[in-house]
């Protein structure tokens, strides 16, 4: 998230998402309990019923039942046609009927749509991001037996099979295709800039660790943070960061992000215990001096208020 999209979200009013804001406080509570309750075994918990929570976001009452089932479906059609030798063989059975029979491909038209993070709708629409495409690969793998893990790749997400001894990653927004070493280079280098050329072969074994259930949710509460800033919708900005408290309650960063949408939707007291909490965890971070001159002027709203 760029500093100039958080200042502008912070120095704007938007009275419409104000109202909104006022209208969701009530279920807010509601919603973060539910994700807290399907979160709670961290790494251990159910991807797919989360993700669904993450769509309450913009669906509050969604019946999350449908969507598991249409997992389920997907993988009942598929059950027939494995051959149970090689693993990566039957992903590659599992990757060819989602993405070429069932046609879910990646969205390269409205590619920031916030349809593209909600699993039930890309389940629906057939259509979304690498990391929700993934997670549909996934899900569908976990009901056949498979295992495959996600690879949070700086930028775009794939996928690999989970303990193949000569591992190959796919690309579910690219139709599941593989991913070789030299391709995956170049995708650092065009994601970290010319720069950083001579540093590609030192990043490449980070880059290509694999993601927990917790990280594959925090990185799609992270993109729908960064489409709801952009679009100044601080209401579900808020409860997008709300969300990824939940799975890291001390973040400075998140902790800053709310303290500021708390400010300019004029939950002052909030807003100061935010930024007073990040600046306890962050005293000489990059934007404490920014943390410290708000709380300055929140000092002073509360003196005005009182």
């Amino acid at each position: 998230m760029s500093q100039a999209g958080i200042r502008q979200i912070a120095h704007r009013v938007h009275h419409g998402g104000m109202r909104f804001a006022m209208v969701a406080a009530a279920s807010m509570p509601q919603l973060r309990d539910r994700f807290a309750a399907v979160v709670r075994d961290g790494d251990r918990c159910d991807l797919g019923r989360a993700a669904l929570e993450i769509a309450r976001l913009e669906y509050p009452d969604l019946v999350a039942e449908d969507s598991l089932r249409e997992l389920d479906a997907l993988a009942t059609a598929i059950r027939p046609r494995l051959m149970r030798r090689r693993p990566i063989d039957d992903v590659a059975v599992v990757s060819a009927y989602l993405f070429h029979e069932c046609g879910f491909r990646g969205d390269t038209d409205h590619y920031y749509d916030p349809r593209n993070s909600f699993l039930n709708d890309v389940l629906t629409r057939r259509v979304g991001i690498p990391i929700t495409l993934s997670v549909v690969l996934m899900e569908t793998s976990t009901r056949l037996g498979l295992a495959v893990e996600g690879v949070g790749f700086p930028g775009h997400f794939l996928v690999r099979v989970a303990g193949d001894e000569s591992p190959v990653l796919l690309d579910p927004f690219f139709g599941g295709r593989p991913v070789g070493r030299e391709e995956l280079r170049e995708r650092l280098r065009a994601f970290y800039g010319a720069g950083h050329g001579a540093d590609v072969q030192r990043i490449l074994p980070q880059a290509l660790q694999a993601a927990g259930t917790t990280g594959i949710l925090s990185r799609m509460l992270a993109n729908l943070l960064r489409i709801y800033l952009e679009r100044d919708d601080r209401a579900h900005a808020l409860a997008a960061v709300e969300l990824m408290l939940v799975l890291a309650p001390d973040a400075p960063e998140h902790l800053r992000v709310r303290g500021m949408l708390y400010e300019q939707l004029e939950r002052f007291d909030a807003a100061a215990a935010d930024l007073r909490r990040y600046l306890e965890l962050a005293p000489d971070g990059a934007h404490a001096p920014d943390a410290r001159e708000r709380l300055c002027r929140l000092a002073g709203v509360a003196v005005t208020l009182h």
